[in-house]
């Protein structure tokens, strides 16, 4: 039997068969090549494309690529077809992605990067765009991005980016630092090796205080009042000032607070108060006595003996015998006093001719070393009149008057 070159080729094609024509369709089918811009056509009865290309005259690169329906075949897989068929070839075109050249017969970008192994994600960098066709020595770059967890707001957050700081990396993923909020690492830094990157909510609240500033009082003596009496001439009224106390909350948590400085918006006014100078003497009778007498001051009385202590002594500041009717001030009253003849109701007639420790008096009871005397007694015939008495300060008016009792 004589076999055609053509049936040699087909029993090849056709894996040993041998009814040599078994492989063939029992009527030429119409075959429509697409090659780039050419559009070749031909009737066959052969099925495999690799024949058909070969009878078009058509020859496909190790890279090129040929399609049936829109999906990849290959050229020695034999097509299922009753009717017409159509095959598309697309010949490989170099690019570049990146720094390296390849070879490819892909439509679009994204082919042609999913042909060199690459799985793309919504987080890469890719320029031209995936959907973008494919166009010789075009230039394609691509940075691949990584997997990152992000905490914020109590969740975690799975991200992926390609950016080269934090920062840029999660305005990207929709979670930017906003006022004054903070990452770790930070936003200008590059993103984590461990891939991990915590957001902090800062927030900052300025709360107005106010404070009051107390005014000061003043005396100015007068002439025209009298001596223990005062009139107010000018109240006193408290000044404002308002500070700004900046809080500081992270995640909702308060941090910190920071006092910044004061705005005085209203000063004090001292209050001024006249303080009487004019003498007059007054006669009253007080206790059975009748006196004369030119102030009359509430003081703290204590007492005191010559032999109280266990060792007597009588010598006093003035020379005076320590006893009855020698009554003792605070030294600082002492120069202006010596000598001053005092009445006081339950006691007595006496004069100031002693000093004591009114500091003590003052700092253990709080009572002012002024308003304070201290009783002297003969060591037969003492009497407890610790507590307030009144003290009048009789005629004559001596020559200076102390400002401690005016």
């Amino acid at each position: 039997r004589i076999i055609t070159p053509m049936k040699l080729r087909l029993s090849l094609l056709c894996g040993g068969c041998i009814v040599l024509f078994a492989c063939e369709p029992s009527a030429p089918a119409t075959v429509t090549i697409l090659d780039g811009d050419q559009v070749r056509t031909l009737r066959s009865t052969v099925t495999v494309p690799g024949v058909l290309l070969a009878d078009a005259g058509i020859v496909m690169g190790p890279s090129d690529r040929l399609l049936y329906r829109g999906l990849p075949v290959k050229p020695e897989d034999p097509l299922h077809s009753s009717g017409s068929i159509t095959l598309q070839v697309l010949h490989a075109t170099p690019i570049h992605i990146n720094d390296k050249v390849v070879q490819t017969s892909a439509r679009t970008v994204g082919e042609a990067l999913a042909e060199t192994g690459v799985n793309l994600f919504a987080g890469d960098q890719l320029d031209p765009p995936a959907e973008t066709p494919i166009t010789a020595g075009m230039t394609v770059l691509y940075s691949p991005s990584q997997a990152l967890d992000v905490s914020v707001d109590g969740l975690q957050i799975q991200v992926r980016s390609a950016a080269e700081t934090v920062g840029a990396a999660l305005a990207e993923a929709g979670l930017p630092l906003i006022g004054l909020d903070i990452s770790q690492p930070a936003a200008g830094g590059p993103l984590p090796a461990d891939r991990k990157i915590q957001i902090t909510r800062v927030a900052e609240e300025l709360v107005l205080a106010q404070r009051s500033i107390p005014f000061q009082s003043t005396f100015q003596d007068s002439s025209q009042i009298e001596l223990g009496q005062q009139q107010v001439l000018q109240p006193g009224l408290a000044g404002l000032a308002i500070g700004r106390v900046r809080i500081r909350y992270e995640d909702g948590i308060e941090v910190s607070r920071l006092s910044e400085a004061e705005t005085v918006v209203r000063p004090p006014q001292d209050r001024l108060t006249a303080r009487g100078t004019k003498i007059a003497v007054k006669t009253v009778s007080v206790g059975g006595a009748t006196i004369q007498f030119w102030r009359v001051l509430q003081m703290y009385a204590t007492t005191y003996s010559p032999c109280e202590s266990g060792q007597c002594s009588y010598g006093t500041k003035s020379g005076l015998r320590a006893g009855k009717g020698v009554v003792a001030v605070d030294p600082s009253l002492f120069s202006y006093l010596n000598g001053q003849r005092l009445y006081i109701p339950g006691y007595g007639y006496g004069v100031v001719g002693d000093v004591g420790g009114g500091y003590i008096v003052e700092r253990t009871l709080g009572v002012s070393r002024y308003r304070w005397i201290d009783l002297g007694f003969d060591d037969n015939n003492v009497a407890d009149m610790t507590g307030w008495v009144s003290v009048y300060f009789l005629a004559p008016v001596p020559s200076s008057i102390p400002d401690a009792l005016k």
